[in-house]
């Protein structure tokens, strides 16, 4: 297959890239590196590889060949390059999505998968999440340039749908995490673990007892490879993630523990707009692509530490 991937050679992205080269198919990555890193691809086979260093707000695609899945993955989607990059990440969401929408328009690509995000259930009066909720989000807050830019990612992706018959697919993505994760990318996995390696204080923001649920990177690509994979769901929105819910203090406990640190935890003033619950019903999932989370939480912490400590050395 030829397969497109719009932020390839960020977190998700790159693993995803590998995924599909070690399967020997070839892979156009087309990424502007304001967030991605060129050394995630480091290794794959200029045979099964091209890298197209551009931006898809404003990129036409036009020198990409036939593609028969494209996965829009172009986003910041860490808070803190969302935050450092407040208008590229919403036209990223907004015209990079329009621009492959219409490349698949023109017949160019059979099957777009646009990459959404749990934000966009905002801060949750419904837990656990499922697809068919519509989200408590604020639309002018600190968070609104990514949970709003996702939500207008997924409205023009179904709009394509319902207007062209577009083959898309929707995956909402919960928290993520593995090697390739940015150091500093103000995520709580990535947080704590350079915290304890480094010896420093591990901050929690607000009182640890809000919750996330923690997937491990190669069972997001799995999921990811289904949604795009699979026969007969065009317009389907389906949650990705792990339904085993954690504490933020608990997995900070966890973490100092594994990473045998001496690191105090510490408190501080909890952010605008900060989910208090997150996780997925992952029902849908389940049924239709028949996917499931598989790499428990220690284990996939044990090859993160790892690269992190790699990272740090």
């Amino acid at each position: 297959m030829n397969i497109l991937i719009t932020g390839g050679s960020g977190f998700i992205g790159s693993h995803l890239t590998r995924h599909y080269t070690n399967a020997g198919h070839h892979v156009w990555v087309v990424d502007n590196l304001i967030t991605g890193n060129k050394n995630n691809l480091a290794g794959i086979s200029p045979d099964l590889l091209t890298f197209v260093e551009q931006d898809v707000s404003t990129y036409d695609l036009k020198d990409i060949p036939h593609i028969d899945i494209a996965f829009n993955l172009a986003s910041p989607a860490s808070p803190v390059q969302y935050k450092k990059h407040p208008v590229e990440t919403m036209l990223a969401n907004a015209q990079g999505s329009y621009h492959l929408l219409e490349f698949a328009r023109a017949g160019k690509c059979d099957r777009v998968v646009l990459a959404s995000t749990s934000e966009v259930y905002g801060d949750p009066l419904e837990h656990p999440q499922k697809e068919t909720y519509w989200g408590n989000v604020n639309p002018a807050g600190v968070r609104s340039c990514y949970d709003e830019a996702k939500r207008y990612a997924e409205a023009i992706t179904i709009t394509y749908h319902m207007k062209y018959q577009t083959d898309v697919r929707i995956a909402r993505i919960f928290n993520t995490y593995g090697p390739h994760m940015e150091m500093d990318d103000g995520r709580v996995v990535s947080n704590f673990i350079t915290q304890t390696l480094s010896g420093k204080p591990i901050t929690i923001y607000g009182d640890g007892s809000q919750t996330r649920s923690f997937c491990y990177v190669a069972d997001m690509v799995r999921g990811l490879s289904a949604l795009g994979e699979t026969e007969d769901i065009a317009g389907e929105i389906i949650n990705l993630g792990n339904p085993n819910e954690k504490t933020v203090k608990e997995l900070a406990e966890i973490i100092k523990q594994m990473t045998n640190s001496a690191s105090e935890i510490v408190f501080q003033q909890i952010g605008q707009d900060d989910p208090k619950k997150r996780k997925p019903d992952i029902s849908k999932a389940k049924a239709l692509l028949q996917w499931n989370p598989e790499v428990p939480l220690e284990d996939g912490l044990v090859k993160t530490i790892e690269y992190f400590r790699n990272k740090l050395k």
